[in-house]
């Protein structure tokens, strides 16, 4: 749970709560199997997988809200707004212009709420 606290900014047990009376088995897999499992692996430092996890989430194209917590659990991090954007203009190249597009969008949405620039 610590590490979807970095990534949360300190709401964890709240992300996963709003889950509770709809789908809490998938509460349960996010925090045992992604982030217990997967993301506390020690080969990666969470700066990179927060950037990898931003990639994908931009790559696929359909999944703002991820897309827009994983921006943020990426700056929590310690990723400079810039390396965030760099990474979503990567996705142009493999994904196409239009997931990268998007997800410079979803990238000015969270910019803004923190009242942060992309230089």
């Amino acid at each position: 749970m610590a590490t979807l606290d970095v990534i949360t900014g300190g709401d964890a047990q709240q992300a996963l709560d709003r889950l509770t009376d709809i789908a809490p088995e998938l509460g349960a897999w996010i925090a045992d199997f992604a982030y217990g499992d997967v993301v506390s692996r020690p080969a990666l430092d969470l700066r990179s997988r927060e950037l990898a996890t931003v990639a994908a989430l931009t790559a696929l194209g359909n999944a703002r809200p991820q897309l827009e917590a994983h921006i943020g659990g990426a700056l929590n991090a310690g990723c400079t707004p810039r390396e965030v954007l760099e990474v979503i203009l990567q996705m142009a190249v493999y994904a196409g212009f239009p997931a990268s597009l998007n997800g410079v969008a979803a990238a000015r949405t969270v910019f803004a709420a923190r009242g942060i620039s992309p230089e």
